[in-house]
């Protein structure tokens, strides 16, 4: 199986910032995963995603790349670059491949870190209405890597922050 290191842990260690953590993005489905590790745990419900422990308080989370949306399900599994569009931000969608050191980037990720450039995949209005969450994540990002929020973004922040009150209190609190 081919297994990346993927999202805020290369964007981080681009700008600088040490990872909080380090999720794998991976060909290899949840159930082959659960045979390769076995402390391996399945989570989730509309995504099954994977915990592999290295001790009580250490993990790291692996998903199995996801196809693009479909009509009537939300979880296929396809190829990295359906996986890296489905991400919420280009800085998010970067996968870090360790054995020879290449960042793989489909979506313009790597120039918008170096342009300092925080954009969301695909329409930005149409990516808030979809997920409010994204809001809350778009001024957490600015803020994480000093990248400067886009005028349109955020006047598009002021006038959809009424959706913030769309998703569960945990899924904010959470985020927050």
């Amino acid at each position: 199986f081919h297994a990346y290191i993927v999202g805020g842990a290369v964007r981080d260690l681009l700008v600088g910032r040490k990872p909080k953590d380090f999720d794998i993005a991976t060909d290899a489905t949840p159930p082959q995963l659960r045979r390769l590790f076995r402390s391996a745990r399945l989570i989730g419900r509309r995504f099954r995603i994977v915990h592999v422990y290295f001790g009580p308080e250490r993990w790291v989370e692996v998903t199995t790349f996801r196809a693009e949306k479909q009509e009537g399900s939300e979880n296929l599994f396809g190829t990295m670059e359906e996986d890296a569009r489905r991400r919420d931000f280009t800085i998010n969608a970067l996968y870090y491949e360790p054995i020879d050191e290449q960042i793989v980037d489909y979506v313009g990720g790597l120039d918008d870190v170096r342009r300092r450039k925080l954009r969301t995949l695909g329409d930005v209005e149409a990516a808030f209405a979809e997920d409010p969450v994204r809001m809350i994540r778009a001024l957490k990002y600015a803020a994480y890597t000093g990248f400067p929020i886009p005028l349109g973004m955020g006047q598009l922040l002021k006038r959809q922050r009424r959706l913030l009150l769309e998703p569960s209190r945990e899924r904010v609190t959470e985020e927050v």
